[in-house]
């Protein structure tokens, strides 16, 4: 693949994480195309920058394949994922196009670990998660796995004030209907939202946390092998609590008309964070390894706001493929860029590694 001008695409141009990308591309010199299904919206976007456009919708696999022809790689950022990712990648797969994306679901992150080997003969990269879901979590698993060698537990978790774009608010409501998730011995199970509780130092103090179905329960496998996994957020124990007690009304948000509804309510409320308010909301990583012999080790690391750790991501992803060799497959972020590559984003700290509290 050849770079030039814009040698690569930003599809769901117009939301509110892609605008940040676009944003963060240009500062680093790049004219990526701008695109998406709704023509006014993506043009819109790329007025502010002059960037160029395409309008394809994803539901037409000839549409796909015709605007994907001459791009290098695809930063896929229409979510929820679940919905878009696989006909983005069947695109991908049949042009010879570089994929990354910023999901946050395990099941995509399964999904797309699943083409491995068509990647692999296509000779395209797939990188799902390199935003904040996964880059610094997944940096902080393979430390630890580096810290500790035949590690058998691996907790991660995050700390941060970080407000909510409307596309990941959606995607939060899709979570919902699936409950609360741990991996135990290789396979994810079910464990009732508010039910795995623990006290962490994500980095600013003692807090009382709650194992959330994060995507580091697929992602951290596939990059250490570790078999037990949880991923931790702070919850009050109030809150828990509640969550504990309305899981067995899951079954009600699977329904369609339900999940139509909360979206749409969403989408009227929902704008993201200012900039003003990213910069006061950084975020704080942790994770815990644990051996069979009990010997343990903690890693931390702070980054800036979830969402300029995403946008950041993203494009340090896609210059990364613009200047690559070699051949394709499935790789996690710390795969791709390397175990350390948080540490490249603005607002980054390193990460720090300990003896287990």
């Amino acid at each position: 693949m050849t770079a030039s001008a814009h040698s690569w695409l930003i599809y769901g141009a117009n939301g509110y994480t892609a605008r940040l990308v676009a944003r963060r591309a240009v500062e680093r010199g790049h004219m990526p195309i701008l695109a998406g299904r709704r023509a006014a919206a993506v043009e819109s976007a790329a007025a502010i920058h002059g960037l160029p456009t395409r309008i394809f919708d994803l539901a037409d696999p000839a549409q796909v394949r015709d605007a994907l022809a001459g791009v290098a790689v695809v930063a896929h950022c229409a979510g929820p994922f679940s919905a878009t990712s696989r006909p983005m990648l069947d695109g991908c797969l049949a042009t010879g196009t570089h994929y990354v994306d910023i999901t946050g679901e395990i099941a995509v992150f399964e999904a797309a670990h699943a083409r491995d080997a068509e990647a692999r003969t296509a000779g395209v990269v797939v990188c799902p998660g390199v935003g904040f879901d996964v880059m610094p979590t997944d940096c902080v698993a393979a430390a630890l796995h580096e810290a500790v060698p035949g590690a058998s537990h691996l907790a991660l978790g995050f700390d941060t004030a970080s407000g909510l774009s409307a596309g990941t608010a959606k995607t939060s409501v899709e979570a919902l209907k699936i409950g609360g998730q741990i991996l135990r011995h290789g396979r994810l199970i079910h464990a009732p939202l508010g039910s795995l509780c623990r006290t962490i130092d994500f980095g600013r103090g003692v807090k009382h946390s709650v194992a959330i179905p994060w995507g580091d329960l697929a992602t951290a496998r596939f990059t250490t092998g570790i078999p037990d996994i949880e991923v931790y957020v702070p919850m009050p124990r109030a809150v828990a609590l509640a969550l504990r007690l309305t899981d067995p009304l899951r079954p009600l948000l699977e329904s369609e008309i339900v999940q139509r509804w909360l979206k749409a309510a969403i989408a009227r409320r929902v704008a993201g964070p200012s900039a003003s308010a990213r910069v006061a909301a950084p975020t704080w990583v942790w994770g815990e390894a644990t051996g069979p012999d009990g010997r343990s080790a903690v890693a931390r690391v702070r980054t800036a706001n979830a969402y300029d750790v995403t946008a950041a991501g993203v494009v340090v992803a896609v210059e990364h493929l613009l200047a690559r060799g070699g051949g394709g497959g499935f790789f996690t972020p710390s795969q791709l860029l390397g175990p350390r590559c948080v540490e490249q984003l603005p607002g980054s700290s390193r990460i720090e590694i300990t003896e287990g509290d």
